[in-house]
């Protein structure tokens, strides 16, 4: 099933270098008890680590997700709230995801939770509300491309409300 609903993933490629070493270390433990299969069972064993941490860990943004592709944009804002929440209380799993999670996304689960809760709000029509995440976005991640844009976007818009009202 294919979502309608777009989705941004930003890939951090230098991030990926971390992950070839990890990978290489449970390789080579793997060598020391089965020399002939190490690289298939090391890679085994990586996939179903990565895989853990990404679906245990950030289960809320998971949740969210789900239900943005799902077009249950109500639900998923506390989903992302929660998320944000989880995050910044821990940011240091957040500011080390490339170990801690095996993530290389450039962008942190704080500034994606932040934007997500912002186009959610956007499309339940909640056009205020959707602002103020974007501009909190901005606020707490200055370099955010994906709040710019959609700031632009909505500042465009109402522009051009104010213009038909005259």
């Amino acid at each position: 099933m294919s979502s309608k609903v777009p989705t941004v993933r930003q890939t951090n490629w230098i991030s990926t270098i971390p992950h070839l070493v990890i990978m290489g270390i449970i390789i080579l433990i793997w060598h020391q008890f089965n020399p002939e299969k190490a690289f298939l069972f090391g890679a085994i064993t990586y996939l179903a680590i990565s895989i853990s941490l990404r679906n245990l860990i950030p289960k809320d943004h998971r949740n969210g997700i789900r239900n943005n592709n799902a077009e249950k944009f109500k639900d998923a804002i506390p989903d992302f709230e929660k998320s944000y929440a989880f995050f910044k209380k821990h940011e240091w799993i957040d500011k080390y995801r490339f170990i801690t999670l095996l993530s290389s996304s450039k962008m942190s689960y704080q500034e994606m939770a932040l934007a997500n809760i912002g186009f959610c709000y956007s499309q339940i029509g909640d056009g205020i509300q959707s602002k103020k995440y974007y501009e909190r976005t901005l606020k707490e991640f200055p370099e955010s491309g994906l709040a710019k844009s959609a700031l632009k976007m909505i500042n465009a818009m109402e522009k051009n409300a104010s213009k038909d009202h005259m």
